[in-house]
Parts: structure tokens; sequence; C-alpha cells
């Protein structure tokens, strides 16, 4: 096996690889590395289960399904932008035709930095107060409020009481940084009293002002779905106390009760009743493998197009493994959007 890196340029023109942001493309790159194989080598077999995300760098490969006939995958084609039969456990034979190429691609690292990317902004977008109500709440019933949303509507009484058991109060000043860009998500934050800001640093280094927030407002939460870093800083403006809830608490109480899973075959019977496949990857991974009849809404447009979703309908979810289909069920269901993820993604789908 060669230990070198892949080159950037190709690695670039693979799908989805080529949709990362600058950072997270970097990321991968210095973990891409070529394997060089000899003609008869075989890349995997069905029933494996790898983990991988498998590239064709050059050469050629022969893939057998299970039942059906060869084909030849050519480096340099179309189809080979795309990963190599990406289904877990396998389902195909793949054999190096000639010497080739390859890259395997660790899945997992692959999914987390796509739902980064697209999850990137949902903090502060979801949060933006006007001016009118700002000036609203002072001084009232934080715990009412928060009740209120659509989000707690659809968490059991049973949850909300033991999260408001173990909710800690912390007492905060003016000009303390809570949450810092580029932190790994630790807590779920409910302002009690206070206010703070929003704020990223712009291309010049002068601070920008995205939001402001005030009592009842909570956040923090998108960096937990994701496992993603903290993409802005919050600081407060005024004295004031802040609820939180760790990270452990958020994903026990709160997000695994909005969050329904189902296997394929209770997806497939759900949409023979009216229920809408909705594929949440990119544009380009859609229509390479999308499910016919789905459709296509990436992570990061779901913010922008839940509006235009039928609330009367039932949407099940997809990506390659459930973890970006998992964040996005998670924002519709804030909305009182009636969703499911498909348990195992495509990957697990026949």
């Amino acid at each position: 096996m060669s230990a070198n890196l892949v080159d950037k340029g190709v690695l670039k023109s693979f799908v989805p690889p080529s949709a990362l942001n600058a950072e997270n493309f970097q990321e991968l790159a210095g973990k891409t590395v070529e394997e060089e194989l000899a003609a008869g080598k075989v890349i995997f077999k069905p029933g494996d289960t790898d983990r991988k995300t498998v590239y064709l760098i050059d050469g050629e490969v022969e893939l057998t399904p299970e039942n059906g006939e060869k084909t030849t995958l050519l480096a340099g084609s179309d189809i080979a932008r795309h990963p190599i039969a990406n289904q877990q456990p396998r389902k195909q034979l793949a054999v190096a035709k000639t010497p080739c190429k390859i890259t395997r691609i660790d899945s997992d690292l692959l999914d987390i930095l796509l739902t980064w990317d697209q999850m990137a902004g949902i903090e502060v977008d979801e949060i933006t107060v006007s001016e009118e109500e700002e000036g609203e709440d002072d001084g009232g019933d934080w715990m009412t409020r928060i009740l209120q949303s659509k989000a707690f509507l659809q968490v059991p009484p049973a949850n909300i009481q033991a999260m408001f058991m173990r909710i800690q109060e912390v007492p905060v000043k003016a000009d303390e940084a809570i949450i810092s860009q580029g932190e790994d998500g630790d807590y779920y934050y409910i302002i009690k009293t206070g206010k703070c800001k929003v704020t990223r640093p712009s291309k010049s280094g002068s601070e920008l002002i995205l939001a402001t927030l005030g009592d009842g407002d909570a956040f923090g939460e998108e960096a937990l779905l994701s496992e993603a870093k903290r993409n802005a800083n919050i600081i407060m403006t005024t004295d004031g106390s802040l609820m939180r809830l760790s990270k452990e608490d958020f994903n026990e109480l709160l997000k695994e009760p909005m969050l329904s899973w189902v296997s394929n075959e209770e997806a497939d019977a759900l949409v023979a009743d009216g229920a809408v496949f909705v594929d949440v990857r990119l544009d380009s991974e859609f229509k390479n493998n999308g499910i016919e009849g789905s459709i296509n809404i990436p992570l990061f447009m779901l913010r922008m197009k839940a509006d235009s979703l039928d609330e009367s309908k039932h949407y099940i979810l997809y990506c390659d493994t459930g973890r970006r289909s998992s964040a996005g069920a998670f924002l519709l269901s804030e909305r009182g959007i009636e969703t499911s993820c498909l348990q195992g993604g495509l990957q697990g789908r026949s």
C-alpha cells in the first residue's frame, strides 16, 4: 500500500468531498491516502461491513452484484466520481480488473465533515430576534416560554420533569464568553435572565454581530445535534443567569424523544400510505443514487425550505448513514412537522 496522500485536485473531483468548505476539505485531505492494488485483488465482497467510502483513482474495477451481471468501472468516468457500490453491508463483489489506485475514506469522518458543513449557520439563522421581540418577556417566565415552543410540545412530560431536575443554573457577567467559535459542543443553554450577542469575526478581523438574544431564548443545540464545532461566539452583554443542560442529558431527554427511526420496510409502508421521502444530501449525491420518488432538500437548505413543506404530510428523511437526516429531522420537529429518519440510511438499504 502506498502511503502517499491523494492529490487534492483528484480528491476535489469526488462527490461529495468536492462540496466541503476549505477548512473541512483540508481536514479530509490530510487523512486520505492512495492504495495501490494488483490486478485481481479483492477490494470488498458481499457481506463486508468496513465503514469505508471507496473511490477509484486510476485503473478499472469489476463489480459483480449478488444477483446480476458484471460491470466495469473506469477511473475518470462520471460514475467514478461517486463512491464504489457504497452500501453497508456490501452488496457487490469489487475486484481490481487492472492494476488500480483507490482510496478508502473513513465513512464516519466524511459524514461528520459534511454535517458540520451543512449545519454551519443554522445556529445563528434560527435564533435571530427582531427589535420588537427583544423588548418582550423582560422579567417574564422563561420556563413557560420554553414549554410553549413546538419543540417541547413533542417531549414526554417525564422527560421535561427530568430536564428541570438536571438543568443547572449558572450566574454570568456582562462581557463573559459563553460559547467560543471552534469549540466542541458541550451544553444546551436557555437564558433565564439577561441578554447576549451572537458574533463572528469578519474578514477584516473586527467583530460582526449576527443576532441578540434575551430571556427564554435557547441556543447551542446545533453543535450537539451534528457533533460539530461551535460556529459562532455567544457573549453576554448584561449580567444574568443561564440554565444549561449537558450534551448527554440533551441527547437523552430532548433529542431522542423528538427522533423517530423507521426500518426500510416501515418506511416503504409509510410512503405507500402517503408519506414522502426527503433526501437531505447534496444534489450531486441525490442524482447519483437517490430513492425513486423522493424529493431533495439538502440539509443546509432545510431551514429555508421548511415553510414550503405540507404540515399534513409525514416526511421520512434519509442520507447515507442517518447522521445528516437526524439533524434535519430535529429541525423539522421543532416546527411541528411529522418526521422520521431512515434507520441506517442508504448504506443499509437493499
